[in-house]
């Protein structure tokens, strides 16, 4: 029987890792490394961090309409996929807004604040509300055409949903062989012809052990919290990367963290962010497939699948 094959490194501003088990070792170890060079194209052509990126090409081009790669134009599908799906709360045209809060540059690595401490820092709670522009509206794309639509000045910000864009698109190639699991710095795509059962641990937002563990065979999973990445603003307050699209100020809704489960890793992803931004009493309406919140006062919430994923199974 063949060996599955491993990949970790860094992506996206995190580690990605990917795991194949094909019909031989041998073809599972090509297909591990195709995989990893697609994400890492990915990366490079998708990072706002790169004056030279096609991201950073389309934002400061000054026509209506772009010619554009087909990734590019997947990722502007995705902006009007994620705004739509989440009532605007995933809203991917903030990016004005993130980098006036002080995300300009990759922030990898320690925050510069804990959790703890921006948490303290802020004393208000209150849910994220859309932006009454609705901008993702307005990105589009022309398939014949080869372009994405957009008005100038309308900036799409990858952020996650350029993860779980990814994840999908690199499990889709390789969805042939007998498993696979693509992880793109937290959001997961996992199946396979063969059925088997992983396990994906939901670690602890303060630090503690893992407070919860997902099984399942095919589908996807995304984690959306704060906790990564917290830093002081112009303000002196606390920041971090999850903005309420009203305000474009960083969003503290009273949940740190969410983990979503969804057919694909791109719906895991906004339904994760959609639930952090609508607070505790609202989490569990964007989260139809299950998954798990925690609260800023550390306390747990598994929510249980209105709509099961093929051979899902949640243990505590």
């Amino acid at each position: 029987m063949s060996t599955e094959a491993h990949r970790s490194f860094d992506c996206f501003g995190g580690t990605a890792t990917i795991h194949v088990r094909a019909t031989s070792t041998a073809r599972g170890e090509e297909a591990a490394d195709l995989a990893r060079a697609k994400l890492l194209d990915a990366h490079r052509r998708l990072s706002r961090f790169s004056e030279e990126s096609e991201l950073t090409l389309l934002n400061g081009d000054p026509r209506w309409e772009v010619p554009a790669t087909p990734l590019l134009r997947a990722l502007a599908d995705a902006v009007a996929l994620a705004g739509s799906r989440s009532g605007g709360l995933v809203d991917a045209t903030l990016l004005d807004s993130i980098e006036r809060a002080g995300y300009r540059d990759s922030l990898d690595g320690d925050p510069s604040i804990t959790l703890a401490e921006a948490l303290s820092s802020r004393a208000e709670r209150a849910p994220g509300e859309p932006h009454p522009d609705r901008l993702w509206r307005s990105v589009g794309i022309d398939e014949a055409d080869g372009t994405v639509i957009r008005p100038p000045g309308v900036k799409i910000d990858s952020g996650g949903i350029a993860k779980g864009l990814v994840a999908d698109l690199v499990a889709e190639e390789l969805r042939e062989h007998r498993t696979f699991a693509v992880d793109c710095c937290g959001d997961i795509r996992i199946g396979g012809s063969a059925g088997q059962e992983r396990r994906v641990r939901v670690d602890d937002p303060f630090g503690g052990g893992p407070v919860h563990e997902l099984k399942l065979r095919d589908g996807a999973v995304a984690t959306s919290g704060i906790g990564r990445r917290c830093w002081v603003g112009a303000d002196g307050g606390a920041a971090h990367h999850i903005l309420d699209p009203a305000s474009g100020e960083p969003a503290f809704t009273g949940i740190v963290q969410v983990t979503a489960l969804a057919p694909s890793a791109l719906l895991a992803e906004v339904y994760a962010k959609a639930a952090l931004l609508a607070g505790p009493e609202r989490a569990d309406e964007w989260l139809p497939h299950g998954g798990v919140v925690v609260r800023d006062d550390g306390e747990v919430d598994v929510i249980a699948a209105e709509r099961p994923l093929t051979e899902l199974a949640v243990a505590a």
